[in-house]
């Protein structure tokens, strides 16, 4: 009994080299990786079929404002969560496979998010601040897409 403690450490200092953490570290990595891709495919499945049941009802239900019940903004606001869903699985997809994260990949997905925000905003209900905060957030983003791109 006294040698299995002493077995124990022996098995975490062997894990603790540096080679063999790290390649430890590279399962953990990989195993969390492709739980986030499963996770990913289960919001934009449920989100595809969100944006179908507001597409149905919306067509299925004339209003006095035209076709659509809902509003168009919404429904491209849905649009645009679903690409946003599935930038973010490339993203995923692609450190999968190359084991980097793509910077490009990142600020485009953030673009298409901060562009999504704006497309949907009711001016009525945002303050001049925060849309102010907008801007320049779609400014700095699009400066660093821009310099990443010339870059490459």
């Amino acid at each position: 009994m006294a040698r299995r403690p002493h077995g124990i450490l022996r098995c975490i200092e062997h894990n603790l080299r540096s080679e063999i953490f790290l390649h430890r570290l590279a399962q953990v990595e990989g195993i969390v990786a492709r739980i986030l891709s499963i996770a990913m495919v289960v919001v934009v499945l449920v989100t595809v079929v969100d944006l179908g049941v507001v597409l149905y009802r919306s067509l299925l239900t004339m209003d006095s404002h035209g076709l659509f019940k809902t509003t168009l903004t919404e429904i491209f606001g849905i649009f645009l969560s679903v690409l946003i869903a599935l930038e973010i699985l490339e993203n995923i997809t692609a450190y999968i496979r190359k084991h980097i994260v793509q910077v490009e990949l990142v600020v485009a997905t953030a673009l298409t998010a901060v562009g999504r925000k704006l497309i949907i905003l009711d001016l009525d209900k945002v303050s001049g601040s925060s849309l102010i905060g907008l801007a320049i957030a779609l400014l700095a983003l699009s400066l660093s897409y821009f310099m990443i791109r010339s870059s490459n």
